[in-house]
């Protein structure tokens, strides 16, 4: 019998359970999606011989022009230093979010670059249900807000000097040293045009044994890592998963938002096709979209991968 005025064991857990609830909520929304992170990885990827090459991965900033403490985190990385920044795409989370991007990579002019664009590049995030998001990969809205895509691409060609690598490639010389880089649009919306790849790394002209390449996608879908890896990719680095953005702490990301395994949502891992194997760094992202703001077990991060000599 229940003693009078004692509250009943259910209600005494869902209470508990609404507790943990509410923390949570708290400290994904409140507290973790501020707390931004440089995440360092090194991986043997170059020929033997070469100089270790530093790249500064950032990406799915999301940026919308009131997020100040991003833009200043963003900024502050140029402190860094690096030989290359990769910018995987979804910079852009609001009609008006280049006016955040510039003030966030005005910093990093000069310093090489290449990028590749997400679908919030090209058309502005809508309100959705975040539950969809277990149901499988997300699938394009009807009649979205288009964005100034092209305004974006002359600020970082023009004024930042970076390189479209949108079903492109490109020879760079980084640190001294001759690289090759080729890359997608959007996976994720099959913007992808793998096929018009071997004729782009064709006409970068002879390429000899000492010089790398590196494959940028935006989605990582398995399609386009396998397709990487027979274009003789040596790394690839690719976006968009936003690490799950809210993780199982000791477990890790329960979506990734495409067919990526989800223990390679995030970080550096290696990827297998047909005898190869490469460094795959899928970047957890530095933002979210403004219809979804909370990160939660999953740190906003860019990554300073270092790239040195295969033995």
């Amino acid at each position: 019998m229940t003693a009078r005025g004692a509250a009943h064991p259910a209600l005494i857990a869902l209470g508990a359970v609404g507790a943990v609830g509410a923390a949570a909520a708290v400290w994904g929304i409140g507290i973790e999606r501020y707390l931004f992170t440089v995440r360092e990885a090194t991986a043997s990827a170059l020929p033997p011989g070469s100089a270790p090459l530093r790249i500064l991965h950032v990406s799915d900033a999301h940026m919308a022009p009131w997020q100040h403490r991003k833009q200043d985190w963003l900024a502050s990385l140029a402190e860094l230093k690096p030989d290359l920044v990769v910018n995987t795409g979804d910079n852009l989370g609001h009609a008006n979010g280049l006016e955040g991007i510039r003030r966030a990579f005005d910093p990093l002019a000069g310093i090489p670059g290449v990028f590749v664009h997400g679908s919030n590049d090209v058309t502005a995030p809508s309100p959705r249900n975040p539950l969809r998001y277990f149901l499988g990969p997300s699938k394009k809205q009807p009649e979205p807000e288009h964005l100034d895509t092209a305004a974006m691409d002359r600020y970082f060609t023009d004024e930042l000097g970076w390189t479209d690598l949108n079903n492109a490639a490109a020879r760079l010389t980084l640190a001294g040293t001759a690289v090759d880089l080729f890359g997608v649009n959007d996976a994720h919306r099959d913007w992808d045009r793998l096929d018009v790849l071997p004729d782009a790394i064709g006409a970068l002209g002879p390429r000899d044994a000492g010089i790398p390449m590196l494959g940028v996608t935006h989605a990582p879908y398995q399609r386009v890592l396998n397709g990487f890896i027979g274009l003789g990719a040596d790394a690839i680095l690719g976006g968009h998963t936003h690490g799950g953005q809210v993780c199982l702490p000791g477990y890790g990301a329960l979506v990734a938002n495409c067919d990526i395994p989800l223990k390679q949502a995030k970080g550096l891992s290696t990827w297998t096709h047909e005898g190869r194997t490469v460094p795959l760094n899928v970047s957890a992202g530095c933002g979210h979209s403004i219809y979804a703001p909370v990160r939660f077990a999953c740190r906003p991060e860019a990554t300073l991968l270092t790239l040195t000599a295969r033995d």
